[in-house]
């Protein structure tokens, strides 16, 4: 039996993702840097460099590195924890958030160049099916990670 032209379409999802990350308009650090302070921002808790690691997928070492040049980088601030003081955890500072922002600001405007053509419709429904997307991604991630998979 031949593949649906779902099937087909559906296919393509891996090799787009990989083809959009290729062309983000933005150098290596900014997109690490950016994903740090996004994951410490966005963390529903308080944020330990062991869960950035996990978060991100990486070796406890490469989250310590980048967090390190974070801080060097006066974009994050480690403090102590108000439900353990034993444990160290990580902020945004000011300038941090001001860098978060303005990575989406440039974000925005590529998503603007590439959707031109597109209808305000087609844009808000994309829009809103890509940020749903990452979020079940995360729930996701999230859930393997608990059954240790």
């Amino acid at each position: 039996m031949s593949p649906s032209a779902e099937d087909l379409l559906l296919d393509q999802i891996g090799p787009a993702l990989s083809r959009l990350r290729r062309r983000t308009p933005a150098s290596s650090r900014d997109l690490s840097r950016n994903l740090v302070l996004n994951v410490v921002a966005d963390a529903p808790g308080e944020m330990t460099v062991g869960g950035l690691a996990a978060e991100m997928g990486v070796a406890q070492p490469v989250a310590s590195r980048t967090v390190a040049a974070c801080i060097a980088d006066g974009l994050l601030r480690r403090a102590a924890s108000q439900a353990d003081g034993r444990r160290t955890v990580l902020e945004l500072t000011e300038r941090g958030e001001a860098e978060r922002t303005r990575f989406a600001t440039g974000q925005r405007a590529a998503f603007e160049g590439i959707t031109a053509a597109w209808s305000p419709e087609e844009r808000a429904q994309f829009a809103r099916l890509l940020v749903r997307y990452a979020a079940d991604a995360a729930a996701w991630s999230r859930r393997r990670s608990s059954d240790g998979e």
